[in-house]
């Protein structure tokens, strides 16, 4: 039996950057968020006088820390993601102070850690009801989807608008992947561009609770190489919820569809839904029976 000092021990044990905690990343995000949202306000738009000319764009966190009535010492330490304690008044003020839209002022205060203690998990798999559900919305496209942009089921229809599933590998289903990249999804989907913004923006107001998450972790790394577009919006640091709207594809041999989405939730917080695509107009529903099933 060999025995081991504790200088060779410290020799041979590897060194490396200490792991980020999931307070510790919320901290940090919540620090750059912040960020962001002070320095695309101008004085003028709380009420401030301007003073000269300025280095850098946007309030000066004195002048954010005045119009939410808190220390600037305090206001500091938040914006260099510092762990503090952070009460849900301090935050309502923050949040006014910025002019926090409802998506941002919700993201803030999950970044705070002060949303329900005990968060209701995302719909883990799906149920063969649901599938079923699926199958007799035909001929109108229809796919279950969660809150990281994964396709998790789909009816034969929806494979109009992103092609064969199967065929792909596992990790490439997911629709934020699919729009940054070259793909059949991104050829269709006429507004692909300013649909893109959205879809950063919903991703980042859903990763908030997964930001210390491997799998999250991975897929924003992954599009983050891949796609310099990407990088360059998820810099900005948007957010939005999920809702519903309109979109138009242009699937080949078929026409211009033009769709109305709706979200069906399957979990009692904004996670795992099922979203249905109906026609906008007559066209379109006519259309729809000519969508490719892969049959």
């Amino acid at each position: 039996m060999s025995l081991t000092t504790p200088a060779a021990q410290a020799r041979t044990t590897p060194v490396g950057p200490h792991p980020a905690t999931p307070g510790e990343a919320r901290r940090h995000e919540l620090a750059a968020f912040l960020r962001s949202r002070r320095e695309r306000l101008a004085p003028e738009q709380v009420g401030l006088p301007m003073t000269g000319r300025r280095r850098t764009p946007g309030l000066r966190r004195e002048e954010v820390a005045q119009l939410a009535a808190v220390g600037v010492t305090w206001y500091t330490w938040l914006e260099q993601g510092r762990d503090i304690q952070v009460s849900t008044q301090v935050l309502d003020s923050v949040a006014r102070a910025l002019l926090l839209d409802p998506s941002e002022r919700a993201h803030l205060f999950t970044l705070a850690g002060a949303d329900d203690p005990v968060p209701v998990k995302e719909c883990p798999s799906v149920t063969p009801s649901v599938r079923l559900l699926l199958e007799q919305l035909a001929p109108y496209p229809a796919m279950v989807l969660n809150s990281r942009y994964d396709v998790l089921a789909c009816n034969a229809q929806y494979t109009g608008f992103v092609g064969d599933l199967d065929r792909m590998a596992p990790e490439d289903r997911n629709l934020m992947w699919m729009a940054f990249t070259p793909s059949y999804f991104r050829e269709v989907l006429v507004d692909y561009r300013t649909e893109r913004l959205g879809i950063v923006a919903r991703f980042r107001s859903a990763m908030a609770d997964h930001s210390s998450e491997p799998a999250w972790k991975a897929l924003l790394a992954r599009v983050l190489k891949a796609s310099p577009d990407f990088a360059e919006l998820w810099q900005r640091h948007d957010v939005m919820r999920p809702g519903n709207g309109i979109k138009r594809f242009q699937v080949p041999g078929v026409g211009l569809l033009r769709c109305e989405y709706t979200n069906f939730w399957l979990s009692p917080q904004l996670g795992t839904r099922m979203i249905t695509y109906t026609p906008l107009d007559d066209e379109t529903r006519g259309l729809m029976d000519e969508l490719p099933t892969g049959s």
